[in-house]
């Protein structure tokens, strides 16, 4: 039977996460895996190719989601999406709402504080409740916009890895969608009509990664091949994997 485009693209998304997965031996038997679920249409997809690979005998794990909210952050939607999108999908749901303040520090800016105050959440949710794996969606386009800007503006050859261990506390960063690319997961939303949980955001405002993603973009038009090209040398590197 031939299948549809809907049905290949599935099946491209399901082999790159595996090979992700096994290659950077980002999840194994007996682990407890907590997604960061943004509402966004990364997130939305990760929660949903790991809450099928679950469902597979090997590995054996387990998966929930935490959505982290801002007080001081309006909000377009309510959570009553991602409540009705977790339950259809068999996967424990988890809200929590914060809030920053950003005179705290005046070095950093209020997207750097909402960002560390999401992220501080995360953490001690998965410390408090025994997850060993955090997983981000974090697609392949992301770390390779991470290298970019962290070589031209820091002078180092770095990247969000696949997989960090940290050696302070007993937990990983994973991504799962890190041999994905954003145009898969764009059509993927679009067939699935994921709805956005939408952040109306008082700081928002261009910033160097999005300069580094149109400069991405026209280095696509010139060399087709510079995805691959970035990726293998970060493999050489073996700067996906790294310890903390």
């Amino acid at each position: 039977m031939k299948l549809s485009e809907q049905q290949k693209l599935k099946r491209k998304l399901v082999s790159r996460l595996n090979k992700a997965v096994y290659q950077f031996r980002l999840i194994e038997d007996g682990d407890k895996v907590l997604v960061g679920l943004s509402g966004g249409k990364d997130s939305l997809c990760l929660l949903q190719l790991l809450a099928e690979k679950s469902k597979i005998a090997h590995p054996s794990f387990s998966v929930e989601a935490l959505h982290v909210r801002m007080s001081n952050i309006e909000y377009e939607t309510s959570t009553a999406y991602l409540e009705n999108f977790c339950r259809d999908i068999g996967v424990p749901l988890h809200i929590l709402t914060t809030s920053f303040d950003e005179s705290t520090d005046k070095r950093k800016t209020p997207c750097f504080l909402c960002s560390w105050n999401r992220r501080k959440q995360l953490f001690n949710f998965a410390q408090e409740h025994n997850f060993t794996k955090i997983a981000l969606g974090h697609h392949q386009d992301d770390i390779l916009h991470t290298t970019l800007m962290n070589l031209m503006y820091q002078g180092s050859f770095s990247t969000m890895p696949a997989l960090l261990q940290y050696k302070k506390m007993p937990l990983y960063i994973i991504r799962p969608l890190c041999m994905i690319e954003e145009q898969d997961i764009i059509r993927w939303a679009e067939y699935e009509q994921y709805e956005k949980q939408v952040k109306l955001c008082p700081y928002e405002h261009d910033s160097k990664r999005t300069a580094i993603k149109e400069l991405f973009d026209k280095l696509k038009d010139e060399n087709p091949e510079i995805r691959y090209s970035i990726w293998n040398a970060l493999e050489k590197e073996k700067k996906l994997v790294e310890t903390q």
